[in-house]
Parts: structure tokens; C-alpha cells; sequence
């Protein structure tokens, strides 16, 4: 029983940082175009200069 004492606040503190980390990236709108990269994947035409 006192693993738990150790587990509880590490479980508690990761499930933080990923919650943290998931608000950041909707922040700075890391899911805007999700449609454009399922397409973009099965055209043909390559792009081997990309717009920065």
C-alpha cells in the first residue's frame, strides 16, 4: 500500500501534462486542417519545394 502513495501523484502529475499538452495544441491550432493531409496523401503530385 505505500506504492501507492508514490504512484497516486505521478499518475495524477502525467495525466496533467498530457492534459496541458492537449490545450496547447489546440491553441496553436495544431487541428486545423485535418481533411487537407488525408487528401494530400493520395494525390499523385509531390511537392518538393513546400511554402515554408
Amino acid at each position: 500500500m505505500s506504492v501507492l502513495t508514490y504512484l497516486i501523484p505521478i499518475s495524477l502529475f502525467l495525466g496533467g501534462f498530457g492534459l496541458v499538452a492537449f490545450f496547447w495544441t489546440l491553441r496553436t491550432r495544431q487541428y486545423e486542417d485535418p481533411k487537407g493531409d488525408s487528401e494530400r496523401i493520395l494525390s499523385d503530385e509531390y511537392d518538393d519545394h513546400p511554402k515554408g
